[in-house]
């Protein structure tokens, strides 16, 4: 691995589990200080960060952590249904019986952090799911942008909480929909479609959400 390729990990990573938060400047001779590595290596992972939309470099400023918007976050989870969807019905074929067991695993464990209020452990389980659906795509290409737009919609929820009174549970019946589709061999359009519904499902309602706390407040 490079000196540019260890950069790029590191600041992905704090960027990732929350060390560097959203507006947070990033210092290259402080980095360099902290890490051994050089200026330049830092310069080419912070180029790297920002063309992936991770951090944006401003004039006489620096490189600073995205700030994500409600635009930004509906942007990502246009983008995510689509490829996710497709990638779920590339993946549904060859998906085992074990793989469908644990998919219901799964979701009943949402269930229960749902009952619990446990709010992380709900996000943690729910992601699971979703990338086991799209486990067995083989079209790594898709499967590496499903990936890369779940953990850029991670760090927006983050920055940014999006929440939809009820639509959590009504969103784990989609997923039960979506298995027994799957487990029953239907047909990969009505997977794909099935798939995207369910996260544009998840956009809808919570932007109907905040136009009613909108009216409410005018």
């Amino acid at each position: 691995m490079s000196k540019a390729d260890q950069a790029y990990e590191i600041l992905k990573a704090r960027i990732m589990d929350g060390h560097y938060g959203p507006g947070y400047r990033l210092v290259i001779d402080q980095l360099a200080r902290e890490h051994g590595i050089s200026s330049v290596p830092w310069r080419e992972s912070l180029r790297r960060l920002e063309a992936e939309g991770w951090v944006d470099i401003v004039p006489n400023v620096g490189a600073l952590v995205k700030t994500f918007d409600t635009d930004a976050w509906q942007r990502t989870l246009r983008l995510l249904a689509r490829i996710e969807g497709l990638a779920t019905s590339l993946s549904a074929p060859s998906l085992t019986s074990d793989d469908i067991a644990e998919a219901r695993r799964l979701n009943q464990a949402m269930r229960d952090a749902l009952a619990n209020f446990d709010t992380s452990h709900f996000g943690r389980m729910n992601r699971e799911f979703h990338e086991l659906l799209c486990s067995r795509c083989d079209d790594e290409r898709l499967t590496g942008m499903v990936h890369h737009e779940w953990s850029r919609l991670e760090l927006i929820r983050r920055s940014a909480f999006f929440y939809a009174p009820g639509r959590a549970l009504a969103s784990l019946t989609e997923h039960d929909q979506l298995i027994d589709l799957i487990e029953g061999g239907a047909d990969a359009d009505m997977i794909e479609t099935a798939a995207r519904r369910h996260e544009l499902n998840n956009l809808t309602a919570v932007m109907e959400d905040a136009e009613r706390n909108r009216a409410a407040q005018a």
